[in-house]
């Protein structure tokens, strides 16, 4: 299992390992958009990974790609249709601005 906890909310969830983050984050009730269907197409899941980096699935080469279009991007920005919950420590994650209910 791994512990997720959603920022602003402060949402603190236990969610099966091998979980996509996007769907965790959707099945824990948060508001966070996504048109792409999940292929790192859209980047409107960009999100900030703010603690347990090692407990997520490590940086594509398509979400690399995908962030680098992307404005307000920053050294914790992921993309939550890319990651996958590991296990391994707790995870936590801020939603952004408009995107966040």
């Amino acid at each position: 299992m791994s512990t997720l906890t959603i920022m602003p909310s402060g949402k603190t969830v236990e969610v099966e390992a091998g979980t996509n983050l996007l769907q965790a984050i959707l099945d824990a009730g948060e508001k966070l958009i996504s048109k792409c269907g999940g292929d790192a197409k859209c980047g409107a899941c960009h999100l900030f990974l703010t603690g347990g980096r090692k407990g997520v699935s490590k940086m594509t080469p398509a979400e690399n790609a995908k962030l680098d279009t992307l404005i307000g991007i920053g050294s914790k920005s992921r993309l939550a249709c890319q990651m996958t919950l590991l296990g391994t420590e707790p995870v936590t994650v801020e939603l952004l601005g408009a995107l966040s209910g």
